[in-house]
C-alpha cells in the first residue's frame, strides 16, 4: 500500500478490503461508552510499519477509541479487524505474542522491580522462548533509557520513570518478529505525558524508529500537535463531530486545529525544516468571562 494512503477514510473502503494484511481496520466505529453520547463514527485504517497519532480534545474519545481498537471496550456499532478479520476471532494469547499496550495509567499492586515490571512484558512468550530471552529486558531498558532503574522498586519511581518502565515492557513483548510473518503492533495511550521535554522527543523518535526500521505498527494518543507532526506517519483527528485521518501534512493543517480545538495558529518552519506551529491563546470559556 502506497504511504500516503496508509490510513483510508470510509470513502476507500474497496482499498482496505483488497489489501487487509498488515491491517488494523476501524468499520463504522461507533465511539462512546454503551448506552451513552455517540463521540464519533470513525473509519480508519492503520497500517504496519507506520506511526500512527490519534489526537483530539479532552473528552473527544481517544482513549475510548483506543481500548476499543484493543478489544477492551465494544463498539456501540461497527467493528475492528486486524489482517482483514474481527479482531474478536482472535485468542487473547495469540494476540499477546504480537500486540502490546499501554495504558494511561499503569499501577502495580506489589513491590516489583523495575526489571521484574518489564520481564512481565516476556509472560506471552513463555511457552516459546526467543532465542536472546536473556537479553531482552535488558535491551528494551536501554532503548528507553530505565536500566539503570532495574533494580528499584517501580513504586518509588517517579511517574516518567515509570512510563518508561512501562514502554520497556510494552516493547520486551513485541520484541522478537512472530515466526508466521504477522506484523506486530504497540497501542499506547498518552506515553509522554508524564515526561520532560527531553524525553518526550526521545520515546517519540523511538517509536517512529521501531515503526520504520522493525515494521510494527504503532498507535499513540498523543496531545501535543508538534509532537505528532514532527514524528508520526499519519494522524487521525477526532472531536468537533468530526473524524479525519490521513498523512500528518495533509490533516494537521491549521484550519483543522481551528475547527477542531478552537485555537489558532501560525506555521513555522524548525531549523531541520520539520513544520511545526506556534499557538495562539484560546478563547476564554463563557463561564470564566462571567465571573
Amino acid at each position: 500500500m502506497n504511504a500516503a494512503t496508509s490510513i483510508t477514510t470510509s470513502t476507500a473502503t474497496s482499498t482496505a478490503i483488497h489489501l487487509p494484511i498488515n491491517t488494523l481496520e476501524c468499520r463504522s466505529l461507533g465511539v462512546g461508552i454503551a448506552r451513552g453520547p455517540r463521540l464519533a463514527t470513525v473509519s480508519a485504517q492503520f497500517q504496519a510499519g507506520r506511526f500512527s497519532a490519534i489526537l483530539g480534545p479532552n473528552g473527544a474519545g481517544k482513549s475510548t477509541l483506543l481500548s476499543m481498537l484493543v478489544g477492551e471496550r465494544a463498539p456501540q456499532f461497527g467493528g475492528v479487524y486486524l489482517d482483514g478479520a474481527p479482531l474478536s476471532s482472535y485468542p487473547s494469547h495469540k494476540l499477546a505474542k504480537r500486540r502490546a499496550v499501554m495504558p494511561q495509567e499503569s499501577s502495580v499492586a506489589f513491590d516489583f522491580t523495575a526489571f521484574e515490571v518489564v520481564e512481565l512484558g516476556r509472560y506471552p512468550h513463555r511457552s516459546q522462548p526467543s532465542p536472546q530471552e536473556n537479553s531482552i529486558v535488558g535491551d528494551a531498558m536501554r532503548l528507553t533509557g530505565v536500566d539503570h532503574l532495574a533494580h528499584r522498586n517501580v513504586n518509588t519511581l517517579s511517574g516518567g520513570e515509570r512510563a518508561r518502565t512501562h514502554l520497556a515492557r510494552s516493547l520486551a513483548q513485541v520484541w522478537d518478529a512472530p515466526s508466521d510473518g504477522r506484523p506486530r503492533w504497540m497501542l499506547l495511550d498518552e506515553p509522554t505525558a508524564a515526561l520532560d521535554i527531553a524525553h518526550q522527543h526521545h520515546s517519540m523518535l523511538l517509536l517512529r524508529s521501531l515503526a520504520e526500521e522493525q515494521g510494527i505498527g504503532v498507535i499513540a494518543v498523543v496531545h501535543d500537535l508538534n509532537l505528532a507532526l514532527r514524528y508520526a506517519h499519519d494522524v487521525l483527528v477526532i472531536g468537533n463531530g468530526e473524524a479525519r485521518c490521513g498523512p500528518v501534512a495533509e490533516v494537521l493543517v491549521p484550519e483543522c486545529i481551528q475547527r477542531v480545538w478552537g485555537v489558532e495558529c501560525t506555521r513555522v518552519e524548525a531549523g531541520d525544516g520539520v513544520t511545526q506551529y506556534l499557538f495562539g491563546a484560546a478563547p476564554a470559556p463563557a463561564s470564566a468571562l462571567s465571573v
